[in-house]
């Protein structure tokens, strides 16, 4: 009987520890996919949107290792960011968004990169992404494509908190 009563306090442990690891590991998997339970939400924003800003690597060259922070390091001339901004500031999306109190923030190209057939590497930033910026309330990402002169595509992030005493 002492026996039976050992054997099951071992394996409802075994099931606790269980339950807690995978628990663990799942928070771990959302917070690697970007998963969260933001319910206010207004657009189909993708892992790839954000991380393609935010993830300082990946807007230069698609992977990790190359762009800014571990990387070589890329130096953005003032001439490329003001026509960038004057892009930015001539869409009509984008106005609004600055009329409402948004700030330009940062502007960050995407760099292209081209291997020809002989090997010879030809790189442009023919893209850049603008973040908008408003108080701690929202960010706007905006997408423009410097060949065309153009804004492509902005997405909108906001965020609610009510603190409640």
């Amino acid at each position: 009987m002492d026996i039976e009563r050992k054997i099951k306090t071992l394996m409802i442990s075994t099931v606790l520890v269980l339950a807690v690891l995978s628990g663990i590991a799942l928070v771990v998997y959302a917070n690697a996919n970007g998963v969260t339970n933001d319910t206010n939400t207004t657009a189909n924003v993708t892992y790839s949107d954000i991380a393609q800003y935010c993830a300082g690597a990946r807007p230069f060259f698609g992977g990790r290792g190359f762009g800014g922070g571990r990387g070589m390091p890329i130096t953005v001339s003032q001439d490329y960011k003001d026509n960038v901004i004057n892009i930015t500031k001539s869409d009509t999306d984008a106005q609004a968004l600055l009329a409402e109190g948004y700030n330009i923030t940062r502007v960050r190209p995407i760099i292209g990169t081209t291997v020809e057939a002989d090997g010879t590497v030809n790189m442009k930033a023919t893209t850049a992404i603008v973040l908008l910026q408003k108080d701690t309330t929202g960010r706007a990402l905006v997408w423009v494509d410097v060949e065309q002169a153009k804004v492509t595509r902005i997405v909108i992030l906001t965020r609610t908190v009510i603190e409640k005493p």
